[in-house]
């Protein structure tokens, strides 16, 4: 059984001593090295949130500087297609132009061949008709 005696006390004192060395030597070194672990932990983790704020910021910058590029590629395609088909329209209505005035002088040529051909043929239509009929009759008609 324990008996209550001055060992006791002896030894809570001698325990108390352990404690106070303990705490000197161990825990509060222990105590002091974990909360600077902690704070550097903490302030990593800080910085790490900073860092990425700013990559997103940068990812966000650079997605809507890419974005304005695109628009401003697109408004330049456009630009340049109007251009192209503005061009293609003035090239297109001189070709036809040019085209037109020539079928109208082949035209003209045409018909005046055509009518040149038409009088030769009245001329010697005529001639071939006398002197046909006059082969035909025996006689210079």
């Amino acid at each position: 059984m324990i008996e209550l005696n001055w060992t006791l006390l002896l030894q809570f004192v001698n325990f108390m001593i352990l404690m106070a060395v303990l705490n000197a030597l161990l825990f509060k070194p222990l105590r002091a090295a974990l909360q600077a672990r902690r704070d550097t932990i903490e302030g990593s983790k800080a910085k790490v949130q900073d860092i990425d704020e700013q990559v997103q910021a940068q990812i966000a910058r650079y997605e809507a500087q890419l974005q304005e590029a695109r628009l401003q590629g697109s408004q330049e395609r456009t630009a340049l297609r109007k251009t192209a088909q503005d061009e293609e329209a003035r090239i297109l209505g001189g070709a036809n132009k040019t085209s037109a005035e020539k079928l109208q002088t082949i035209k003209e040529q045409i018909q005046e061949e055509a009518s040149t051909a038409r009088q030769a043929l009245r001329d010697e239509t005529e001639a071939l008709a006398k002197s046909i009929a006059g082969k035909v009759l025996g006689r210079v008609v």
